[in-house]
This record gives structure tokens, C-alpha cells and sequence, in this order.
């Protein structure tokens, strides 16, 4: 029997697969096309972005967008392609911010999620100051049973450095959630 998360994941991308033929907005194309991978559909796409911003500047312009949909085999057509870059590109500068981009790419949570992550946010602040630190993390966390410390091949710390990059911003790392 598949686990609850694998089960849910199949369920989304299939449900994608389904709307994408009921959909005549782009942006909304893109996005049941990044989930219709899976969940990491959309972080996927992110990656591409982050490999080909060679300059650092979290920014695309049109052609480096079409490439990196190009690159992770997301098909649109051009015109499509340019009505989302559109909407993306506020200011008419000829670039997009790809994190700010794929936060609104991403479906909106439920009511019910959002309170659950609200209730493990609290638990896991500890001083209660709207900040999760690594100190209130390392509090909560155990290494002990992740696959590459019960090898030998990392330990405690390395453990905990990979776990915390989960939530850090790849360009912005205060160790702060």
C-alpha cells in the first residue's frame, strides 16, 4: 500500500492532468503543468530558474523565461508564454522576480492547512516572537534517525544544516523562518 503522502501526490498531479484541458488562463496552464509532476512540480521549474541565473540577480528577462520553460519541458506556446510574463512584469521593466513569480505560481492553501502550519509555527517558536531560529529548532529536532546519520555519513550538525536549507532563501540565508 502506497503511504498517505505518495497517494496524495499521485491525486494531485492526476487531478492536474484533468483541469489542464478546462483552462483558458495561462498562468493557471503553467501551474497545473508544473503540479501535474507533483508536488515538486513547481519547485522544479524553480531550480531551473535559480541554474540559469548565472548573474545572481533573481531576475529573468522574457527569453531566459522561455528557455527555463523550455529547459523543464513545460509547453507553451509564445503567445502564452508572454501573456504570463506579462502579468508578472508589474513594472513594465522586461524582467520578472522568478521567487516572487513562483510564490504566486504556487495554489493557494486551504483554510484547514493554513491553521495547521499556523499551529506548528507556534510550537516550533519558542520565544513566541514570530521568528523561528535555529536555536528553537535545534531544541525540537533529532538527527538521529535520518538515513545519513544512521550511516555514518553525516553527523548531527550536517543533518540539521541540510534540514534547516529546506526554509532558508538560497540567496538570502539568515537562518531565520
Amino acid at each position: 500500500q502506497m503511504p498517505g503522502t505518495a497517494r496524495h501526490d499521485r491525486d494531485m498531479a492526476l487531478q492536474a492532468r484533468r483541469n489542464l484541458s478546462k483552462t483558458t488562463d495561462p498562468v493557471e496552464k503553467l501551474r497545473l503543468l508544473c503540479l501535474a509532476r507533483g508536488s515538486a512540480g513547481i519547485k522544479g521549474l524553480g531550480r531551473v530558474f535559480r541554474i540559469m541565473d548565472d548573474n545572481n540577480s533573481k531576475t529573468l528577462d522574457f527569453e531566459e523565461f522561455v528557455k527555463g520553460l523550455n529547459d523543464y519541458a513545460v509547453t507553451l506556446d509564445k503567445e502564452e508564454a508572454q501573456k504570463i510574463f506579462q502579468r508578472f512584469d508589474k513594472d513594465g521593466s522586461g524582467t520578472i522576480n522568478f521567487d516572487e513569480f513562483l510564490v504566486k505560481l504556487r495554489p493557494p492553501m486551504s483554510n484547514a492547512r493554513k491553521e495547521v502550519v499556523m499551529q506548528i509555527f507556534r510550537k516550533l517558536d519558542k520565544t513566541g516572537d514570530g521568528v523561528i531560529t535555529i536555536e528553537d529548532l535545534r531544541v525540537v529536532f533529532n538527527a538521529k534517525y535520518h538515513s545519513k546519520y544512521l550511516n555514518g555519513d553525516w553527523t548531527e550538525d550536517q543533518v540539521f544544516k541540510a534540514f534547516l536549507d529546506n526554509f532558508d532563501s538560497p540567496y538570502d540565508k539568515d537562518s531565520k523562518v
